[in-house]
């Protein structure tokens, strides 16, 4: 089992793949590591040896924000957005979508699903 920057890559997928794991680094982030690191992207992780695993850890920690950090960092421009009260940080806050899409429909992973209580009795008095 191979850990890199806190998660555990798949041992069964090619290196080129299971980079993608990490958050932070995408198809093309990964292709490039492995250019750097002189890694054949095609190896599965599981014929890794030690030597070519420092080498990936090593360019990970020089060269890219990756995982925790970067999380981090994202939170806190969003907080500042809010804070400044900016239209971003305002939609944040409300927990509508901030890049202009429509909001009459089509925007349920947001604002969440309706809840009507069309054709809900009350109960009888007694």
């Amino acid at each position: 089992m191979v850990r890199i920057a806190g998660v555990d890559l798949p041992k069964h997928k090619r290196i080129e793949i299971a980079l993608t794991y990490i958050y932070g680094i995408g198809l093309y982030r990964s292709k490039l590591l492995l250019q750097k690191t002189h890694i054949n992207p095609d190896t599965s992780v599981k014929d890794l040896d030690d030597n070519e695993i420092t080498k990936i850890r090593n360019t990970l920690a020089e060269k890219y924000v990756i995982e925790g950090d970067l999380k981090r960092l994202e939170s806190i421009n969003i907080k500042r957005l809010m804070e400044i009260n900016s239209y971003k940080g305002k939609r944040h806050r409300t927990g509508l979508p901030l890049r202009g899409q429509r909001t009459r429909t089509n925007a349920r992973t947001r604002r969440g699903t309706k809840k009507t209580m069309a054709g809900k009795k009350k109960a009888p008095k007694k």
